[in-house]
């Protein structure tokens, strides 16, 4: 028994009414369980109950055992002289609140069958502990729990963009350009290309925005790519512009060897990468102005359909021709991936921080907007019968494997929840 399972039956009132009572003798009735709390303090806040004749007001407690009261140290504790009732799976002591009076203390019961299918989920060892069970689940609870799961991975994304601005001193264009340079660097390359960005401000980039090549060669340069001694026009070119910026910035060039070219599709080694980013800011180094003022979502895809410059359409590595297939273009599938990791978690936190909650509901629409993503986790919730519409569905679906299923919280999972309470007097049928 733990005590996470004790609130789970207390908040969805899955114990028996009628054997509700304090161990010594008044009935109980629950007018309100309480709000769920999840920080520090009583378990559950401003709940209502009738026991005995007496109606009460004030937070309950849960604990195993009673003594847990004395082991928390809750008696030395004014803040739960508040506290009406200790809901407990077994009172093995008297406990006394901080002012001396004695604390009401009730032991739970409930159908045992509900902890015992607790325990058959969190042991199991398939791909998702409800794997068997999650199809007889109404299709609405599990496509609810997604809009939920969905907010909640946009508000976890959003933690690290408020570093980032916190970093910038509240400067979102230079926050966005980080971001979305991280992005451009997919898994792979992620941390190198974030690196990249925060060593090369935005608004040197902004000098030259009219000029691919200095863009080009800030970045190569910055990047650690023009050190080297090569006997190719285009990278000569690009060192000498480079050393000129580099003198007059005061830059300080990252190590070559951070990038990783090893198991990559050469359309998706950084040079071509970094090379499409160039293409992208010469558009425009007003990029983030141009997110929060495009709401058509065709728009924000034609803008970030960018190519590499002329050189690498026959290059894959500075000195090293290749054969000209087609034009090395960012892509559909890039693209839906900024929108999903960078332009929607971006435009979601702006409109939260600013009160501007259209922006927010653009980045959802965004989302809904936009195809899924493609990848194992994605695939095995459609072999499930789950197969996503939208970036928005399968958003959730990632957020439920990785943050519920992976850590057996069903305890926390509308979907576990169902399942759970529907196996009480029915262990037949899991």
């Amino acid at each position: 028994m733990n005590e996470e399972f004790l609130h789970y039956i207390w908040k969805y009132a899955l114990f028996n009414p009628a054997a509700l009572k304090l161990t010594s003798g008044e009935p109980i009735v629950v007018i309100k369980p309480g709000e769920h709390n999840h920080n520090a303090g009583p378990d559950f806040l401003n709940a209502r109950l009738k026991i005995g004749d007496t109606v009460w007001a004030g937070n309950i407690e849960i604990h195993i055992n009673s003594s847990d009261w004395e082991k928390h140290r809750h008696h030395e504790d004014k803040a739960y002289n508040s506290v009406i009732l200790q809901i407990v799976h077994h009172d093995d002591k008297v406990c006394l609140l901080e002012n001396g009076n004695r604390v009401p203390t009730s032991e739970l019961q409930f159908d045992q069958q509900l902890y015992r299918h607790y325990l058959f989920l969190i042991q199991s060892r398939k791909w998702i502990a409800c794997k068997d069970e999650i199809t007889r689940v109404d299709p609405f609870v599990f496509y609810y729990q997604l809009e939920t799961l969905t907010v909640e991975r946009l508000q976890a994304k959003s933690e690290a963009i408020v570093h980032t601005l916190q970093q910038t001193k509240n400067d979102w264009a230079e926050t966005f350009y980080i971001h979305l340079a991280r992005n451009f660097g997919f898994k792979v390359n992620s941390v190198p290309f974030e690196m990249l960005a925060r060593s090369l401000p935005l608004k040197y980039i902004a000098k030259h925005k009219n000029n691919l090549v200095q863009v080009e060669a800030l970045l190569f340069g910055q990047a650690g790519f023009l050190g080297d001694d090569i006997n190719d026009s285009y990278f000569n070119l690009l060192s000498r512009e480079y050393k000129v910026l580099q003198a007059k910035f005061r830059l300080k060039p990252l190590d070559k060897h951070i990038w990783k070219f090893l198991r990559l599709r050469p359309d998706n080694f950084p040079t071509i990468r970094i090379s499409q980013f160039a293409s992208l800011l010469v558009r425009s180094s007003q990029l983030f102005t141009t997110i929060t003022e495009t709401s058509d979502i065709k728009k924000v895809q034609k803008y970030f359909d960018v190519s590499a410059s002329e050189y690498w359409q026959s290059h894959y590595r500075f000195g090293t021709a290749s054969p000209r297939k087609k034009k090395k273009s960012f892509g559909t599938e890039s693209i839906n991936n900024l929108i999903i990791n960078t332009i929607s978690p971006v435009l979601f936190v702006y409109g939260s921080l600013n009160a501007k909650e259209g922006l927010k509901d653009r980045a959802l629409n965004f989302l809904m907007k936009t195809s899924p993503e493609d990848n194992t986790i994605i695939r095995n919730w459609a072999k499930l019968g789950f197969d996503p519409k939208s970036a928005f569905e399968s958003q959730g679906m990632l957020q439920l494997k990785n943050n519920y299923c992976d850590k057996k919280k069903c305890l926390s999972c509308h979907i576990g929840n169902k399942i759970i309470a529907s196996s009480a007097g029915n262990h037949e049928d899991f």
